[in-house]
Parts: structure tokens; C-alpha cells; sequence
């Protein structure tokens, strides 16, 4: 491509448009349309002495998590990375590389794009479609709190509607954010509202709404991350089936979980049961 078509096709298409054709390749080469299923890790937010964000060390953070735990999903920019105590363009960084970084490599990159400000929330999700990611989370607003099921519909909605053929996810983590509407409740004609919606990462213990949720929602197919590592290292590998018997959940297990833990692999095959650890 010349110059001079590199600089009108800039003009005239726009940052996002471009964004978006650079990195079909990348998207293409994550298994579209690849049923969510096997280990996820939480990643953390490498960072250099002074504070800044360490991008030069997610090559190796990739490898690691696919060569030697086995793990080809990730969800970037969550509580364990820290994401909404970065700014947006260091979100956006972040979320490049690790499409970058995890091209041929990762089955899917799942980003997290929720904020307390709505229009950021709105322009990292446009940013996540652009770049081709797997799927968009968001978390409930937590300081001027939705009260009631049609508040927080109404807010993921205007999020969800900002990359409209990206799979969606409800992260719903009351301890962090104090929403503790019941994901039950929540999911009752979701996808009329949000038809990307997918599933939600649960990080509460209220196993009975997350078992609910599962029962009831079933012919919807809908992911359910569970997210609290602690009910998964507190428990033997005994009680570890038991549970994931119980609520029948994918778990997404955060890196340090999944390097350190016996028979997480082992659990996740045999129970169909998955983790997401904050």
C-alpha cells in the first residue's frame, strides 16, 4: 500500500475503522466462533518499577499460560489486573498486546471493559470490537449504584450496544461492588434486551443463585464463569466435585491459582467445571 492510500485510507475511515482491519487477522486466528470452554486466567497487569505498564512481558505471560498450564483463554483487565485503576489508554494498550500477543496462541481474549463513567465504558467496548476481541465484560457501576434489575439492564444494554456482533458478559462481583442484585433476577429476558449477552462471570458465594441461574437458563446456553478462588482451594478434591456438581459452572481460574493449584486441570476435565479467580 503507498503512502499516499495509507494516509486517505486514515482520513477517510477513521482510527477505529483501522484498528478494525488491522487486527481481523488477529481476531481470525483466535478460532471464531469457538465454544468458551477449558481454563481462563484473570490476568494480572505486569508493570515496570516506576509504575508504568510492562507490555514487553505479556509475550512471555502468553507462552507460560499456554505451555505450561494448558490455558488458551484469557480475561484481561479485570479486578486481578487491575483495570479500573489504569487509564483508558493504558487499558487499550493492554488489550492490543494481548490480541497481539496471543494470535495463534490464545482461543479466546475476553476484555473486561467496564468503568464507572458510562461513555468510557461505551468507547473501550468500540475499542475491544475494533481490535477483534472474543468478548466484552462489564461490571455494575459502584459508586452511584443501579438499584433495581432495570437500571443495571438498562447500563450493560448501552454498553453491549457499543460492539453489537461481540459476545457479551455481566460480571457480577457484589463484595467489590456492593450491586447485589440477584443474577437469577437479572438474566430473566436478558437477551430481548442484549442479544450479545453470553453469560456472566459470577465472583460472589451465593452458590444457590449461581446454581439457580444455571437451572433456569439452560436452553439459553449461557457461559457462567465462577470467580472466587478461595471456595476452590478451601475445599478437597472430593468437595471440588461436589461443588462443581452442584452449580454445573465453567470455572475461569486466575493465573496464580492455576500454577499452583493440584487437580484443577484434572477437575476441569472430569466435571466440566471452571473457575475465574479474581
Amino acid at each position: 500500500m503507498s503512502e499516499e492510500r495509507t494516509v486517505l485510507s486514515a482520513t477517510s475511515l477513521g482510527e477505529e475503522a483501522i484498528l478494525k482491519l488491522l487486527y481481523e487477522e488477529l481476531r481470525s486466528s483466535m478460532t471464531p466462533g469457538k465454544k468458551l470452554q477449558g481454563l481462563v486466567a484473570a490476568t494480572i497487569t505486569p508493570m515496570t518499577p516506576d509504575g508504568q505498564i510492562n507490555l514487553s512481558v505479556i509475550r512471555k505471560y502468553v507462552d507460560y499460560l499456554v505451555s505450561e498450564q494448558n490455558v488458551k483463554n484469557v480475561f484481561v483487565n479485570g479486578t486481578t489486573g487491575e483495570g479500573l485503576s489504569l487509564n483508558i489508554q493504558e487499558r487499550k494498550q493492554l488489550a492490543e498486546e494481548w490480541m497481539r500477543q496471543g494470535k495463534d496462541k490464545l482461543d479466546h481474549v475476553i476484555i473486561h471493559v467496564g468503568a464507572l463513567s458510562l461513555p468510557e465504558s461505551q468507547e473501550l467496548a468500540r475499542h475491544a470490537a475494533a481490535i477483534g476481541a472474543s468478548g466484552i465484560a462489564a461490571i455494575a457501576p459502584f459508586f452511584f449504584k443501579p438499584t433495581n434489575k432495570d437500571e443495571l439492564t438498562a447500563f450493560l444494554q448501552k454498553v453491549a450496544s457499543e460492539a453489537p456482533a461481540v459476545p457479551f458478559y455481566y460480571y457480577h462481583i457484589p463484595p467489590l461492588t456492593g450491586v447485589k442484585i440477584r443474577v437469577e433476577e437479572l438474566l430473566d429476558g436478558i437477551k430481548e434486551r442484549i442479544p450479545t449477552f453470553q453469560g456472566v462471570k459470577f465472583s460472589d458465594t451465593d452458590l444457590l443463585d449461581l446454581a439457580q441461574c444455571i437451572n433456569k437458563n439452560e436452553r439459553e446456553q449461557f457461559s457462567f464463569l465462577y470467580g472466587v478462588d478461595e471456595y476452590i482451594q478451601l475445599f478437597g478434591p472430593k468437595n471440588q466435585s461436589d461443588v462443581a456438581s452442584l452449580c454445573k459452572a465453567r470455572p475461569c481460574v486466575s493465573t496464580e491459582v492455576s500454577v499452583s493449584h493440584w487437580g484443577i486441570s484434572q477437575l476441569c476435565h472430569q466435571t466440566r467445571f471452571w473457575c475465574c479467580a479474581d
